[in-house]
């Protein structure tokens, strides 16, 4: 079964971090974000994960042709003018072998158990299934309307006023009909896709009740990676055994002086932590230099940056 994964974005309420990395490269745990995806496909047997790129695609390249994913293939779909959530899937129709495809996102950390929304999916008969996730941040996130098993509107975009706790979690099994309604240029599968299947096929939901953060934000990302990590931190020896590398605080390719003091924070590759440095509940990017003596605390710092939270 093919995949379909959103990673063509920009990342722009992530600078500075996406001002170098890409943002499916950003790492949570000292893991890039796109490998919680990949992660989810291989554990559920996917064997192709299509994948759209644009920003910094060259560095995202690299990644892929460095990292091997074993049984899930690979397939890059490069945008040279960016073509939102409907115009990327829909230049790569052809990809997806006429069947049905799961859509999920690059940028979201979840346990989601595929195989099951797959078998639902089945089972349902309809055009699409979206994964929603109950949560109090909906009203703030965007609400799905629901009636009756039945996904009827975002937002009350369509005038329903139907509205609910339950928010679209970036993660959806679509039939090829999807297509149909589906334009080239730069769209939103929500405004094309997934309204022409509420019109026509029939949109369903699967009820995802575990982990799901996102990372769309400074404030998500730094919160994913300190304050709501547990759950995260519980998949390592899963994705280990399947992907080669798992979540983790600590870095072991950080050099941290033993005069230094580092509490509840994620230290990533090759970060260099001087002598009488302290680090409280921070998350250093790869490669940053704490000097000797300074403090970091409550931030997100890189290279030559630090962004208080």
């Amino acid at each position: 079964m093919n995949a379909f994964v959103l990673a063509a974005g920009f990342g722009t309420r992530l600078q500075p971090l996406t001002d170098t990395t890409p943002k499916p490269l950003v790492p949570v745990l000292n893991v890039p974000s796109i490998c919680y995806t990949l992660f989810l496909l291989r554990e559920a047997g996917f064997r192709r994960a299509v994948i759209n790129i644009h920003h910094h695609l060259d560095t995202i390249r690299r990644f892929f042709d460095l990292h091997d994913f074993g049984s899930l293939e690979i397939v890059l779909s490069e945008e040279k003018t960016i073509l939102g959530t409907g115009g990327g899937l829909k230049k790569c129709e052809h990809l997806l072998d006429g069947e049905e495809f799961l859509l999920i996102n690059s940028d979201i950390i979840s346990d989601i158990n595929l195989s099951a929304l797959v078998a639902h999916h089945r089972r349902s008969g309809r055009g699409g299934t979206l994964v929603l996730h109950e949560t109090p941040m909906a009203t703030q996130i965007g609400q799905v309307g629901v009636n009756d098993g039945l996904v009827l509107d975002f937002r009350n975009m369509r005038g329903t006023g139907l509205l609910s706790q339950f928010i679209y979690t970036g993660t959806a099994m679509l039939n090829p009909e999807i297509f149909r309604y589906l334009r080239d240029e730069f769209s939103s599968i929500v405004d094309t896709g997934f309204t022409g299947l509420i019109d026509h096929e029939g949109l369903g939901f699967f009820e995802h009740r575990g982990l799901w953060q996102d990372i769309g934000t400074l404030q998500s990302f730094y919160r994913t990676n300190l304050e709501d990590n547990l759950r995260i931190l519980q998949l390592e020896p899963r994705m280990r055994r399947l992907i080669g590398m798992g979540p983790h605080m600590v870095s072991v390719l950080a050099s941290i002086s033993p005069d230094a003091r580092v509490q509840r924070s994620v230290v990533g590759d090759h970060c260099t932590i001087g002598a009488g440095a302290i680090v409280e509940h921070s998350v250093l990017m790869p490669g940053t230099a704490v000097p000797p003596g300074t403090t970091i605390r409550n931030s997100i710092a890189g290279q030559g940056w630090i962004v208080p939270i």
